[in-house]
């Protein structure tokens, strides 16, 4: 267990605000953030009550991306790979990350 419950602020990196995952989060009452590779399912439903008071999550469901190939110029190496997470919250409970960033 590589992140432990004292150590949750390592599970979650960023949230994930593209324009796909605001249409799917109205749909589904869902939101997405980048998380530690390493990070379980459990730890990162902990992380998000934890660190969101009052919020309460229903399920979680993960991604891994693989390393990409990439090229720049003439250089070419590869990303690191990286994981997400799509986080569905219970009815009635949400996260505004605009009223987060005004305060």
């Amino acid at each position: 267990m590589i992140c432990s419950e004292d150590n949750l602020i390592n599970v979650l990196v960023a949230p994930i605000t593209s324009e796909k995952t605001t249409r799917s989060g109205e749909a589904e009452n869902s939101v997405a953030f980048w998380v530690n590779p390493k990070a379980t399912k459990d730890q990162i439903k902990k992380a998000v009550e934890t660190f969101f008071k009052g919020v309460q999550v229903k399920s979680v469901r993960t991604l891994i991306k693989r390393r990409d190939f990439v090229k720049f110029g003439e250089t070419r190496g590869r990303r690191k790979a990286s994981k997400k997470a799509y986080i569905t919250l219970k009815p009635g409970h949400e996260i505004n990350f605009a009223e987060m960033a005004s305060q």
